[in-house]
């Protein structure tokens, strides 16, 4: 199938480099052009390492020009930060056409963000947004056109707005992800199953001392801690609190499920934390007030859990608190603002009329 991947981190070099070893026709989109000159000097190819060896791929294009990119694809993946969403979705708003699915894995919540780009752009055509609870790949670039796969995901619970193109939607991204797919309801259930705002926080917060004090810090290997566990699994709990409020069944893919030895098995496979902290790949520098885990996942992923939980009627202390530890942390006040219902556009909807709109788009 032809596949659009927007971006040039970690997830978009997986994302292209993957679909692209599948036998799909992949191009790429980039804002810098000095970074697609060199990559087209380069032959438009990605190495991707993977535990099977490793494969140099070549890409259909890659681009500067998002109309290019995605003009006459099928699927369209954006896996970029949150905090980049909103510009990244004015530029595409124009050129979606009907039946293209824009796929964000993850997105808090940012399929809203996507639709209603297209929506103010006067865009009528008939396209359909989604996103999911994790990056389908754990990996890190390993040089400019290098990417290492540690982990592919077994599990992808996916949330799609509007909810009644499901079944296209679903259709289309299950191609480029075969067996994989879990249809999860709406967006904003798909939304609450992100597992970023969960895992992060507590490991950011509660390892900030040796975050600042080493060159390099893995949270997940030595900063992952049975205290800090303790607390993921009640912030996480606060996420499922919101989900059961609001209506959404199960599975809920709890956290708990990534570490266990045993049980339902969670959205990277058995083992995947273990394979994750052997790989070295995130021992890494972490600059506090600036990395993604503090402005993604912190700041807009507890921000969006606080504000949807005040509409389910359900008590998050811990995700406020961090909320106003990452705040200090920043010299910010992060409980004001953050990607809130309101901030979206939705903060005057009633719980019937958001599960209208989520059901049966604008």
């Amino acid at each position: 199938m032809k596949i659009a991947v927007l971006g040039g981190g970690n997830g978009s070099f997986a994302a292209a480099g993957d679909f692209a070893l599948s036998g799909h026709e992949v191009r790429l989109w980039r804002r810098d052009p000095d970074q697609v000159v060199a990559h087209r000097a380069a032959g438009s190819r990605i190495l991707v390492k993977d535990h099977s060896g490793r494969h140099d791929v070549r890409l259909a294009l890659v681009t500067t020009d998002i109309a290019e990119a995605v003009g006459g694809v099928e699927l369209i993946l954006c896996p970029a930060p949150a905090f980049a969403q909103p510009d990244i979705a004015r530029l595409l708003a124009p050129h979606l056409r009907d039946g293209q699915v824009v796929f964000l894995p993850p997105a808090t919540f940012g399929s809203m963000i996507f639709a209603q780009a297209a929506r103010e752009a006067g865009n009528r055509a008939k396209a359909s947004f989604a996103e999911t609870g994790t990056l389908p790949w754990l990996t890190r670039k390993h040089g400019p056109f290098e990417v290492a796969i540690t982990i592919r995901a077994k599990r992808l619970p996916v949330g799609v707005f509007p909810s009644d193109q499901a079944s296209h939607a679903l259709e289309v991204i299950g191609r480029a992800f075969p067996d994989v797919i879990e249809p999860c309801g709406d967006a904003l259930s798909g939304a609450l199953m992100n597992a970023g705002p969960i895992i992060h926080p507590p490991l950011i917060v509660m390892n900030a001392g040796p975050i600042e004090h080493f060159e390099r810090w893995d949270i997940h290997k030595e900063g992952t801690q049975a205290a800090i566990r303790r607390v993921t699994d009640a912030l996480d709990a606060e996420r499922i609190a919101v989900r059961e409020a609001l209506g959404y069944g199960t599975p809920h893919f709890p956290l708990a499920h990534h570490y266990a030895k045993e049980g339902e098995i969670w959205m990277y496979g058995r083992g995947s934390h273990d394979r994750l902290t052997d790989s070295g790949d995130w021992r890494e520098r972490i600059v506090l007030t600036e990395h993604r885990y503090m402005r993604e996942d912190l700041r807009l992923g507890l921000s969006l859990l606080v504000s949807t939980a005040g509409l389910a009627g359900v008590t998050t202390p811990l995700a406020k608190a961090f909320l106003a530890i990452g705040g200090a942390i920043c010299g910010e006040d992060f409980t004001q603002g953050g990607r809130t219902l309101d901030a979206l556009g939705l903060g005057g909807l009633h719980r019937a009329e958001l599960q209208t709109l989520l059901r049966e788009g604008f």
